[in-house]
């Protein structure tokens, strides 16, 4: 049997927001889970596929990842969510934790 090294196992009580929006195109539905975990980006879920992203205001701004990630069919589309995660998600000063 091979062994692995437990790096955390914490529990602990969540803030979770459920945001439903719709475009001219579609409808969106996320949860947005707020923790102390994650380097304090909250986790994002959309609802409709299930995959979740941490995610801070800074990471919204990145239009062409945020189409990749949540697989929009457009630029277009993926302005109108990036704008919208940007209100709503918060700004965070994020360093890295892992070396090189």
């Amino acid at each position: 049997m091979e062994t692995y090294e437990r790096l955390y196992d914490e529990v602990e009580r969540v803030n979770v927001r459920f945001v439903g929006m719709a475009t001219e195109k579609a409808r969106y539905d996320f949860g947005l889970m707020f923790t102390n975990m994650f380097f304090g980006k909250p986790l994002v879920t959309c609802m409709q596929t299930g995959r979740s992203f941490l995610m801070c205001a800074e990471d919204a701004e990145d239009v062409d990842h945020l189409q990749k990630i949540f697989k929009l069919p457009d630029r277009e589309e993926a302005e109108v969510i990036s704008e919208f995660f940007k209100v709503t998600l918060p700004v965070t000063a994020f360093e890295a934790q892992y070396i090189d």
